[in-house]
């Protein structure tokens, strides 16, 4: 495989009420399968992902430029460019990043690929089942997005008339 330049690599914006930042799939333009990485950037006051963690994916951050706010599970902690994290799967990897700094934050995030994969929201009862596609994939044949109390047992789940 031939190497990827990060200037070569389109930024992707998004954008909601809980989050505001620019990213690069830079492991996807490089032709990676089972390793994720990606290049991201916050403009002072902006955060990333709400607050997660991931069943089957463990995830890393590199800060490349800038400083910020790391929210983990074990509280939060002030972070700078040469600063590196792991978040392993399970409640103990939960993490966001924040921009709470005057000028702009860049890290990297490098990923495990698995799927199927589940990722929680812990604040909001959020919960994203995917299948066919790791998170970070363009493409999954299967992907739902629900909160806990949308939960229905098995027999409903699983009846002819779909529990209804």
């Amino acid at each position: 495989m031939e190497p990827v330049n990060a200037n070569d690599v389109e930024w992707v914006a998004t954008e909601s009420e809980q989050m505001r930042f620019r990213r690069k799939k830079l492991g996807a333009a490089g032709g990676g399968e089972r390793i994720g990485c990606s290049l991201y950037e916050l403009d002072s006051g902006d955060a990333a992902w709400p607050y997660h963690y991931h069943a089957a994916n463990e995830e890393a951050l590199y800060v490349l430029a800038g400083e910020g706010l790391l929210r983990t599970a074990s509280g939060e902690h002030a972070i700078e460019a040469g600063d590196y994290a792991a978040f392993p799967t399970g409640a103990d990897g939960g993490h966001r990043v924040v921009n709470d700094s005057a000028g702009a934050l860049r890290y990297l995030v490098v990923s495990t690929m698995a799927e199927p994969e589940v990722v929680r929201y812990p604040e909001s009862e959020g919960v994203g089942v995917m299948v066919g596609g790791a998170p970070g994939a363009t493409e999954r044949e299967f992907e739902a997005w629900f909160t806990e109390g949308d939960a229905r047992s098995y027999e409903d789940a699983t009846s002819a008339d779909g529990g209804g």
